[in-house]
């Protein structure tokens, strides 16, 4: 069962027969507020996803497509973007982008 809840506690879905990755993968238009913390999102395709405000600490992107998503006020904070595609992404406007690429 995977259910996904914003930070302020509010239930973003519930899909009991998919994985983490394909329940975001598949409601990535509004992932407003997302409580994302070490979530393993590796090869996930958020394309154009709206991530804003989202809460992404510590998040395994490896390999992810995050081109033209939109990552405003997102904390990033240990991250790891190896691999990830983030053409077309305004990384100006993350709260914390202090990524872990494992190097």
């Amino acid at each position: 069962m995977t259910k996904l809840y914003k930070l302020d506690g509010e239930l973003i879905f519930d899909e009991p027969f998919l994985s983490l990755k394909e329940a975001v993968e598949k409601h990535k238009a509004d992932l407003r507020g997302a409580n994302l913390t070490d979530a393993n999102l590796k090869g996930a395709n958020l394309s154009k996803a709206n991530l804003t405000n989202a809460d992404l600490r510590g998040a395994n992107l490896t390999d992810a497509n995050l081109k033209g998503a939109n990552l405003s006020k997102a904390n990033l904070e240990g991250a790891n973007l190896e691999e990830a595609n983030i053409n077309c992404v305004d990384l100006l406007r993350l709260i914390r982008f202090n990524i872990n690429n494992n190097k």
